[in-house]
């Protein structure tokens, strides 16, 4: 049976650009896209940003997403955006779970699931990441650690309430130190994901959920990650913030029907 989970590739500006950086950035990205683009195509921006793109992006196919939310709707949380308030400002995506969320903040995946519920009823669409440290990876504790991150995120909705759901992996060993996981790695932990999503739901749920790569993402390892029949498409950091590297990371060379 031959899969249609349409490719995603989502551009981290992290705590990167100001508003005349973010706005002529975004406007370089628009006008290098090809006029029918064979992925869907997301920017997370920064919060202070979010105004600026969207007048950009607004009438194109390009998604504009925030890099993180909070799970109430509102309230005393000084700091803090939520959901509402995001997709008032255009959101249609929103990143849980970045690892620089969880190794510095000290998010834990009861918080994620709040926030991804939160996400969810307000219609945007939640991209989950998911991934092992260096330590954990060393251990042979990967699977391990993935397993546990993804059941106590998502276990507790629904199929149909998670159908928009994106999951991310990121080793965490491989996020802006130059090292990257080979393709083949990258589509073994793929795989693994998906037959983790039919264990908690069904097979059905586990073919239609996009699972992407995120862990030093470039310009000279596109074409092989997206070759393989796993890896849906990709989160990029760095290269996300250089508008020649991000298009040329969104014309990934086509890759074979697999079935």
């Amino acid at each position: 049976m031959a899969r249609h989970r349409k490719p995603l590739i989502a551009g981290n500006w992290k705590m990167n650009l100001g508003l005349a950086e973010s706005e002529a950035l975004a406007k370089q990205i628009k006008s290098s896209l090809p006029e029918t683009p064979h992925c869907d195509i997301a920017l997370f921006a920064p919060f202070t940003a979010l105004g600026a793109v969207r007048a950009v992006v607004s009438s194109t196919p390009i998604w504009l997403g925030a890099q993180n939310v909070f799970w109430e709707k509102s309230g005393p949380f000084t700091g803090e955006i939520s959901a509402l308030q995001l997709k008032d400002a255009g959101c249609q995506a929103v990143l849980i779970g970045h690892s620089e969320r969880r190794v510095i903040f000290g998010e834990k995946s009861a918080d994620l699931r709040k926030k991804i519920g939160a996400v969810l009823d307000v219609g945007l669409f939640p991209v989950l990441c998911v991934g092992e440290t260096l330590q954990e990876h060393q251990a042979q504790k990967a699977r391990e650690v993935i397993t546990s991150q993804i059941q106590e995120a998502i276990a507790e909705f629904t199929r149909q309430k998670l159908k928009s759901l994106t999951i991310a992996y990121e080793p965490v060993w491989a996020i802006g130190t130059g090292k990257t996981a080979t393709p083949g790695q990258a589509q073994g932990m793929h795989d693994f994901i998906r037959n983790r999503l039919a264990a908690l739901f069904d097979n059905e749920f586990s073919l239609q959920t996009r699972i992407i790569y995120g862990g030093s993402v470039k310009t000279d390892n596109i074409d092989a990650l997206m070759a393989e029949p796993d890896i849906d498409g990709v989160l990029v950091g760095g290269e996300s913030l250089k508008a020649d590297s991000f298009i040329r990371i969104i014309n990934f060379a086509r890759r074979a029907i697999h079935v």
